[in-house]
């Protein structure tokens, strides 16, 4: 499914004619032009599976293991979920979204998802702290307002590797931390690098691009003029596609030809899921 020209139209129709400030810090942003995510999945080849007249989308990866859902009308607070189905030599694994987290943060690990993974391992809490996030001795980290923080907890009980849980929340008064603005889970088989790019955009200091009169957040969040125009923002858009289309071509002609001979073909197929 490749974004066509008129979708990319009604992207730069919609950021034109609006006047872009740089907004930080990111966790307050607020959520966004959602196509982030799925122009850049679809320039990837996912395919829509949902019923096109519902406004539940889901998209799935050509080869059928990973898939995301957006459901605007979801009866919990988690709009986006990710899933892949587990393999012969992988597991499964699941990741969900609250409604206004930031959309460039969860497309840069859609991005990552869609790349061939980094060769070495990297280790998260620097990346954290290096962004002036403070740390704890309880594995986790916090925002410099101190509204959004980053946890690793593991269940005592079942000896799997331990979820990460995120929260931007309002100021405390008399409490650790005030009502819930959104979360991010990644259970604990969720791969490493994938945690590490979700973390990495939401710890960048660098400010999100948002119209005069897009959806924030928080109140707090601070909003200043962009040095960018509405048509280099649409460009930037546009230039990533463009990544991940050559990207997605690379990764083809890389993937070594199907074996399977004919004759046993029938045998091989997998199962139709439901």
């Amino acid at each position: 499914m490749p974004v066509s020209e008129r979708q990319l139209a009604a992207f730069a129709d919609k950021h034109a004619w609006r006047i872009p400030f740089g907004t930080s810090p990111r966790h307050l942003a607020g959520p966004g032009d959602a196509r982030h995510v799925t122009h850049g999945l679809a320039a990837a080849g996912w395919t829509r599976t949902s019923d096109p007249l519902s406004a539940e989308i889901v998209l799935t990866s050509p080869d059928r293991r990973h898939s995301l859902q957006f459901d605007p009308q979801s009866a919990t607070s988690a709009w986006w979920r990710l899933r892949a189905e587990p393999t012969d030599t992988e597991p499964g694994w699941y990741a969900e979204f609250g409604e206004l987290v930031p959309a460039e943060i969860l497309g840069s690990l859609t991005d990552a998802l869609i790349a061939p993974p980094p060769a070495q391992r990297s280790d998260l809490f620097p990346v954290l702290e290096s962004a002036g996030w403070l740390l704890d001795a309880r594995n986790a980290a916090y925002s410099p307002d101190a509204m959004c923080h980053a946890q690793q907890r593991a269940d005592p009980g079942d000896g799997a590797a331990a979820d990460w849980h995120v929260e931007t929340c309002e100021p405390g008064y008399g409490t650790p931390m005030g009502r819930r603005i959104w979360h991010a889970w990644f259970d604990g088989r969720t791969p490493e690098h994938l945690v590490n790019a979700f973390f990495t955009a939401l710890a960048d200091p660098a400010p999100l691009q948002r119209g005069m009169y897009d959806r924030t957040a928080h109140h707090s969040a601070v909003q200043k003029p962009s040095p960018l125009t509405p048509q280099q923002v649409v460009d930037a858009h546009t230039s990533r596609l463009d990544t991940i289309r050559a990207q997605a071509r690379a990764t083809a002609r890389r993937r070594p030809p199907a074996t399977t001979s004919p004759a046993k073909a029938d045998t091989a197929r997998p199962s139709v899921r439901r």
